[in-house]
């Protein structure tokens, strides 16, 4: 039995739909917070339980019998993420599993500039310390969250952001595919997993340019110093935490913490992987796929 937690989120979904094109939905659980919300994986025979990682008991049933269990990270950063990822980390172990699989990041380390990346790396610890084989997936930075960076550039043309560097923008699809051949090759990555990366790393002033060819409005980059960016985010709504946190990500960017770009996504995939233009041809207003 395969058990995959949050298969209700963006990218759990994703993996469990591609995971069950290579092994039998009866091989196949999930441990989400709502059942209700898992009911087309339900209906497929896929095995659907509650389960949350700040509940050990729920943990116990959702991951009840399982040989492998990969845990999604969680969508929060400090202290906090790293305690629920323990948590599912001692329930895979208290169930038997005898590999656990974690999505963690590029970059992840304990020195890092960008908190999420120190919370993978504390993450990564406590699966070493469990005594029980582990898988940590290194995935490249989320292409969707440059999308997301762009949001105000659709309507003012300037894509304002801090000072960055080359990341290597990585599709969820992608990512998706790569954790369900893993799963389904059991072992074939023992401890992190080399960068699971695009075939570039951009800047936004590249980002901006692609943009501008997919949609046909000139985006034009400009760069606001951090302190103002953070006023920016404060004066829009945005705890002073989380605007630190997002400015740690260019910090990183600017250290050189995201720009590695490796050929293991690849060879995972047989393929090469997707393209950031072609994740902003789908999802940006007046893109091609819209």
């Amino acid at each position: 039995m395969i058990i995959v937690t949050g298969a209700t989120g963006q990218l759990g979904r994703q993996i469990v739909e591609r995971l069950l094109t290579r092994v039998p939905a009866g091989r196949v659980g999930v441990s989400v917070r709502d059942p209700r919300k898992a009911k087309a994986f339900a209906d497929q025979g896929v095995r659907v339980r509650q389960g949350s990682f700040t509940a050990a008991a729920d943990l116990a049933h959702a991951f009840e019998g399982a040989s492998q269990v990969l845990i999604v990270s969680v969508d929060k950063m400090g202290e906090e993420a790293v305690r629920q990822h323990r948590a599912a980390i001692d329930g895979a172990v208290a169930a038997g599993a005898r590999r656990i699989l974690y999505t963690s990041h590029m970059g992840a380390g304990a020195s890092s500039h960008f908190q999420a990346c120190r919370d993978h790396a504390a993450t990564e610890g406590a699966l070493r310390a469990s005594g029980v084989p582990f898988t940590s997936l290194r995935n490249g930075f989320y292409a969707a969250s440059a999308v997301q960076f762009l949001g105000h550039a659709m309507q003012s043309g300037q894509v304002v952001l801090p000072a960055d560097g080359p990341v290597s923008w990585t599709a969820h699809a992608d990512l998706a595919d790569a954790a369900a051949v893993v799963l389904a090759d059991e072992g074939r990555f023992d401890g992190p997993t080399p960068p699971l990366t695009a075939a570039q790393a951009l800047t936004f002033d590249d980002i901006a340019g692609i943009a501008t060819e997919v949609t046909g409005r000139t985006m034009t980059r400009t760069t606001a110093p951090d302190d103002q960016f953070r006023q920016l985010l404060v004066e829009g709504g945005a705890p002073v935490e989380v605007a630190d946190q997002l400015l740690g990500i260019f910090a990183a960017g600017r250290a050189g913490e995201f720009a590695a770009v490796d050929p293991t996504l690849a060879t995972l995939l047989g393929r090469e992987p997707i393209a950031l233009g072609t994740v902003l041809r789908e999802q940006l207003p007046n893109g091609e796929g819209r």
